[in-house]
């Protein structure tokens, strides 16, 4: 799932929920497997499916009206737990970005690390954002990560947001933190070599 990340241009899937929790966004019922795959499919189970298993028809992820790369959430995204396995279900469901006013620290960096990119912006963007989608569910949003800008091509209206500069470079090269090492592997060994 490493893929490369620079300019990504897609409708959304629009959460305006507050303090989403990782047990919400994967039941702990769900962390027995150790693989990624798979967990896309019990993304917000409780929320998408009863307990017969059959959908709720008014849950966003069960419209068909909203699809898209990019989920846009409600304040405080991936509160709870510190389980890696609520990156993992979204980034296996096929999101890239996931949009909020705020992320929990630990859930954010789960997503960086799974390649899904976290873009915090204001309330006022946000609220902007839903605005737009609800309205018009084709609404289209450009996630530029080499300016660092979020665009609602709705309204033209842009904001800037903040990335640690090495999860950056790991995303636009498509690195985990071994490949990141093992693209330095030569001023490695040359210090090395030097340190002899």
């Amino acid at each position: 799932m490493k893929q490369k990340f620079n300019i990504i241009t897609s409708t959304c899937v629009p959460l305006p929920l507050e303090n989403v929790d990782t047990d919400q966004i994967i039941p702990a019922r769900f962390l027995k497997a150790t693989d990624k795959k798979g967990f896309g499919e019990n993304l917000f189970r409780d929320w998408r499916y009863d307990k017969a298993g059959n959908k709720i028809e008014s849950f966003v992820l069960n419209d068909p009206a909203y699809g898209g790369q990019i989920l846009v959430a409600g304040k405080n995204f991936g509160s709870g737990s510190s389980r890696e396995h609520a990156a993992w279900a979204i980034a296996d469901y096929g999101f890239r970005v996931v949009v909020s006013s705020f992320f929990a620290d630990i859930h954010k960096n789960n997503e960086l690390n799974n390649f899904v990119l976290p873009v915090v912006v204001s309330e006022a963007f946000l609220a902007e954002l839903f605005d737009s989608i609800y309205a018009d569910p084709a609404t289209a949003v450009e996630v530029n990560l080499p300016e660092q800008t979020i665009t609602n091509k709705t309204t033209g209206k842009t904001e800037q947001f903040e990335i640690n500069a090495y999860k950056k470079d790991c995303l636009v090269n498509g690195h985990d933190d071994i490949d990141y090492l093992l693209s330095h592997r030569e001023n490695i060994e040359a210090f090395e070599a030097r340190q002899k």
